[in-house]
């Protein structure tokens, strides 16, 4: 790759985060589809070690993170037990860690019937008890994600892959998601103005068929759906649910090697050489949102796994340097898990996704070391960035 170094146009405003370069914590809480609950923060042990966790961080230059509060733990019948997300604020306060907080990670109480409107107004007032408890500790301005992937948590919710197993639904619950994520940031606001909102989704492309251009159509209109979650809380959409630009604040792309695929094919392999010619440059992707919604974007969540976590890392910062070089306002990229993790159906299989992997000990507790070839790519990528003032 050949890097050409352009003056950022965004390089003289005060950057929105404390670092460009994130680390994102798997908080998924949901119900997989085996009938389970998952903590995949106490999975990792990140809820009672979050200040350990966030201090490996101060020497990689990462000083903002996503991370994630339990609904399903601090809301008990619509009262709010806050004792397991204190400790996690009081950590990121004593490490000087600025959070963006992710309020639902597809999971809520067990008490609660998503379809109901009760699901909306629970959603707000533990939105408001969880900004209550952040404002009084801080007067930093605070950035929320209040339902993480909302066209990922419906689709997957429709074909049974997470509760509540609602096959033929999946549209019905985006609104609902939608209406949910509304009623958060009105209750959010009530208590700080200022506060800020990443909604974070994924970015798909999918691909024509070769030799089918019959199905042209279904392939353009599969991946035009990417945008019906934003469209509905931007209030292009559904009118009915409230959405309004106010809403939008923050545009979130998740992105990994299984995001370009083939109409009702497999994926577009990201790891072949050469290519396929129906591939996109990330950077192409990342435009296409900044054009349709004129808001700022952040990577929300990236990696990859194995041997390809180095390769992965540097062509999206490649193409991030080039989306910014042609005036795309990309001000993060979030490496997406940061802690490695274990799968949703088998928690014996560790993904060797995250920046840090599990050592393996006789200790019963987790210990974590940092991928080294891993971690050398994130260097080198994160010097290119800096070469136009994203640090």
């Amino acid at each position: 790759m050949n890097f050409r170094v352009a003056i950022d146009p965004k390089s003289d405003q005060k950057r929105m985060f404390v670092s460009f370069w994130m680390a994102g914590f798997e908080s998924a809480s949901h119900i997989n589809s085996q009938g389970n609950r998952l903590d995949m923060l106490a999975g990792v042990e990140h809820d009672k070690r979050a200040a350990r966790d966030y201090a490996m961080l101060r020497p990689l230059g990462i000083r903002t993170v996503r991370d994630g509060v339990r609904w399903h733990l601090i809301d008990r019948g619509g009262t709010h037990d806050l004792s397991s997300f204190l400790p996690m604020l009081l950590a990121a306060r004593e490490e000087e860690v600025q959070v963006l907080w992710t309020l639902c990670h597809y999971g809520w109480p067990d008490d609660v019937d998503v379809f109901s409107a009760k699901f909306v107004d629970r959603f707000a007032s533990y939105a408001r008890a969880i900004a209550t408890a952040i404002h009084d500790t801080s007067d930093d301005v605070t950035f929320y994600t209040p339902i993480n992937e909302v066209s990922f948590l419906s689709w997957a919710a429709e074909r049974n892959l997470v509760y509540p197993f609602a096959t033929g639904r999946g549209g019905e619950l985006k609104r609902q998601f939608v209406r949910a994520t509304i009623a958060a940031c009105e209750a959010i606001w009530q208590v700080d103005s200022r506060s800020r909102f990443l909604h974070a989704d994924p970015v798909i492309h999918v691909a024509v068929p070769a030799g089918r251009p019959d199905l042209a159509a279904e392939a353009q209109a599969y991946s035009e759906s990417q945008y019906e979650a934003m469209d509905m809380l931007a209030g292009r959409s559904a009118p009915d649910l409230g959405g309004a630009t106010k809403y939008l604040d923050i545009v979130g792309l998740n992105y990994y090697h299984a995001n370009q695929w083939e109409h009702l094919d497999g994926r577009l392999r990201w790891e072949d050489e050469p290519r396929d010619s129906r591939w996109l440059p990330f950077r192409d992707l990342i435009r296409a949102w900044w054009e349709r919604y004129g808001r700022p974007v952040v990577i929300s969540e990236t990696s990859h796994f194995g041997a390809g976590r180095a390769k992965w890392i540097r062509e999206i910062s490649f193409e991030v340097f080039e989306a910014i070089n042609d005036g795309v306002p990309v001000e993060g990229i979030c490496l997406y898990p940061i802690l490695d993790r274990y799968d949703w159906e088998d928690p014996s299989h560790w993904h060797h996704s995250g920046l840090f992997d599990v050592r393996r000990d006789e200790s019963p507790d987790l210990d974590w070391m940092l991928n080294r070839e891993y971690a050398d790519s994130v260097a080198e990528s994160q010097a290119l960035l800096s070469s136009i003032g994203k640090t």
